[in-house]
């Protein structure tokens, strides 16, 4: 049985609007979840103290809604509690178990769930192998909002020069092959699968070769520029994760939750050398522990946009904390503000 919840405000206590407002939530939870009236089993109103000209479950049921139970109750009055409210819990078997409900917001109602009615941006940074990738997967499916990989875009322009045997180390000739880079990120089946000219690089792009020289194509300017537009444009419209290395500092400076993820450089290899062996690629630990090293004073001394904790960003430190404990941590944060 899945349980869908909703609200709904209304600027007078009267029966036309409360009937008004009920149809309007009612229908708009079936639209987003692909419902028939029929399909649903339940619904339980219950309405702020300050509507009583009539009951939610009667305008329900003038509404067509008269194969299911309803139920009504009227909330007591608290203090500072949002004014002339309806809110709906319906409980239906229609939806299937590997998908997620989607609860409805509506009007004034909206400023109760900030998370499912506003842009909402989460910054999450810090130095390589620290867990950012693993964390911001889980995070992003439990709210369920988008995981924008930044660094598998940087991946891209790196196996781009590679691909074109472009000296990397030579800006010039690096700034004019991302100058023509055909480089989208595409979403499917709620995974982001990266393209570059057209085909889908998401597991060639990472290899250790790739994540080396991604480190030194990120410090140049015009790569970073044309990343961090693309980035921020994506921002913008849909409620994401970013996770990489100036994400709260740079990319997005505003972003209401900032986040900075670190570990023992010795834990980051561990972990790093777990990954690589599962992806199929053989490197020793001490190999590993050596360019964590020489990656994390890369991305710390580069002049462009370096690693950087964000001065209002929230530091965990995970290195004796498992996946779960982080993204725990995160999200009661998260929930603390919205």
């Amino acid at each position: 049985m899945k349980a869908i919840r909703g609200a709904i405000t209304v600027d007078k206590d009267n029966p036309e609007q409360i009937k008004q407002a009920v149809n309007e939530l009612l229908s708009t939870i079936i639209l987003k979840n692909s419902l028939k009236p029929e399909q649903i089993t339940c619904i339980i109103f219950s309405s702020t103290y300050d509507l009583r000209s009539f009951y939610p479950a009667k305008a329900a049921r003038e509404a067509g809604f008269s194969k299911c139970a309803l139920f009504s109750s009227a909330e007591p009055k608290i203090k500072g509690a949002l004014r002339k409210c309806i809110r709906v819990l319906i409980l239906t078997e229609a939806i299937e178990n590997d998908k997620s409900a989607v609860n409805v917001y509506l009007r004034k109602a909206s400023v109760l769930r900030k998370d499912l009615t506003q842009i909402l941006n989460i910054a999450l940074d810090g130095p390589a192998g620290s867990g950012k990738s693993t964390v911001a997967k889980i995070i992003a499916e439990k709210l369920d909002i988008l995981y924008l990989d930044t660094g598998a875009m940087y991946r891209a322009c790196a196996l781009k020069c590679l691909k074109e045997r472009i000296d990397i180390n030579n800006e010039e000739s690096v700034n004019n092959v991302i100058n023509n880079l055909d480089l989208q990120v595409k979403y499917e089946n709620g995974v982001q699968l990266t393209y570059l000219d057209g085909k889908d690089v998401s597991e060639e792009i990472r290899s250790p070769n790739i994540s080396m020289q991604a480190s030194k194509v990120s410090a140049y300017c015009n790569v970073r520029n044309k990343m961090v537009c693309l980035q921020r444009k994506i921002a913008e419209k849909t409620s994401c994760i970013l996770d990489g290395r100036d994400i709260g500092t740079n990319v997005l400076p505003k972003a209401e939750f900032k986040f900075y993820l670190t570990a023992a450089a010795e834990v980051r290899a561990q972990r790093r050398c777990k990954d690589n062996k599962e992806r199929g690629f053989n490197q020793n630990y001490e190999e590993i522990l050596k360019e964590i090293k020489k990656r994390d004073e890369q991305d710390k001394n580069r002049e462009i946009a370096p690693l950087k904790q964000a001065e209002d960003a929230f530091i965990i430190d995970s290195s004796d904390m498992t996946v779960n404990d982080v993204v725990r941590q995160i999200i009661n944060k998260i929930q603390e503000k919205i």
